[in-house]
């Protein structure tokens, strides 16, 4: 038997793994020692053998009611994901599995690796109108690319996407995925329109270096970018610091932050209405936004979420309150979950990559019926 996790986005020590009803393991935490839930590892030559796998130290990560009510992922073939029945205690988590073939391999979601990445942006930066840019370098050497999409002119809005902040929320990045191929038709007359009225930017991957480690929350440097954008440092936090400079030089008509959640088992958008210069007309092309999106998929819902910031109570370290306060403009985080959509399940594959991008692709619709308000 053999547990593996040397490779991109792997996480998990082994503490013991000489009987396969008995693995133990546990999740390695980010840099810094502040944050951890991420897992992603192969278990190989064990085939026909029933297999019971447990992380002993789950009730010690970050954020332990995400594993209340959750279901594994696992893949024979890293391409397509299934969900496996799991326990919980408060302590560890486990899950039994026989495995039908020689290697299967287990993570919290499923991964959306750094050469997936670098396919996406080769892609894209291979059609028509469509730009990439390094932002930065990263502490560890990674790019932080912006994709462009269309050409700057007077007469155009600047929307900005940002994606996988927290490295661990691979779901963001698959999102991405299906928004950015959505950009990419030129059969799609939603796409079409909204590329001759704005610029849309997109940041496919804010965390690459998170995303390779195995991070939950933290970049090379141990630092939670969506805390580091009222004060972003260009050494220990250059993900954010260039970002931020690079909307500057932009303006900003619209922005969405995506996320994934833990905790909630659905997909919603929080707001910045805690920012001092929050107003009821912001309000209201927020909700109108929200229920636009509703109304475009059912895997989108506005009954679940955060609780809504009272007045005043804005944290400017976090991406969409500094937008909203700095640029006076719509702005949101999306969040999916890492469990089901409770409101639409989907038991054997979850919240999956696949629902991801559908949901990326749906947001497009909703930016281009916002445009004007």
């Amino acid at each position: 038997m053999h547990i593996n996790a040397h490779f991109d986005s792997g996480n998990i020590d082994v503490q013991s793994a000489e009987n396969p009803s008995d693995i133990r393991l546990r999740i390695r935490m980010d840099e810094g020692d502040e944050h951890g839930q991420w897992f992603f590892f192969q278990l190989s030559d064990v085939r026909g053998e029933a297999c019971t796998i447990s992380i002993e130290n789950a009730g010690e990560m970050s954020y332990p009611a995400g594993f209340e009510n959750y279901r594994v992922v696992a893949s024979t073939d890293l391409s397509n994901w299934f969900r496996i029945d799991t326990a919980f205690d408060g302590t560890a988590l486990s899950w039994r599995h026989t495995p039908e073939t020689d290697t299967t391999w287990f993570a919290y979601f499923a991964p959306y690796t750094y050469d997936r990445h670098q396919r996406l942006i080769g892609r894209a930066q291979a059609a028509p109108g469509v730009r990439a840019e390094v932002l930065c370098p990263t502490p560890d050497g990674h790019a932080v690319t912006l994709l462009r999409f269309g050409e700057p002119a007077a007469n155009k809005k600047s929307c900005w996407v940002i994606a996988r902040q927290h490295p661990g929320e691979s779901m963001a990045e698959w999102w991405a995925e299906g928004f950015v191929n959505r950009l990419l038709d030129p059969e799609d007359a939603v796409a079409r329109a909204l590329l001759e009225r704005a610029v849309v930017y997109v940041v496919p991957s804010m965390n690459p270096d998170g995303a390779v480690r195995g991070h939950l929350r933290c970049n090379a440097h141990g630092v939670n970018l969506n805390r580091a954008w009222k004060d972003p440092d260009e050494t220990h936090s250059p993900e954010v610091y260039f970002t931020r400079r690079r909307m500057h030089e932009t303006g900003v008509d619209f922005f969405m932050d995506v996320h994934g959640d833990e905790a909630l088992p659905y997909n919603f958008v929080a707001g910045g209405e805690g920012v001092p210069s929050w107003t009821e007309a912001m309000n209201q092309q927020f909700q109108a936004f929200k229920n636009r999106l509703a109304a475009i998929t059912p895997d989108f819902q506005t009954t679940y979420g955060y609780p809504v910031s009272p007045p005043a109570s804005s944290d400017l370290r976090k991406a969409t309150d500094y937008v909203t306060e700095t640029f006076g403009c719509l702005a949101m985080t999306l969040e999916m979950p890492f469990k089901d959509a409770a409101n639409h399940p989907v038991p054997e594959i979850g919240w999956s990559p696949g629902r991801c991008q559908r949901l990326g692709a749906s947001c497009l619709d909703a930016i281009w019926q916002t445009l004007d308000d």
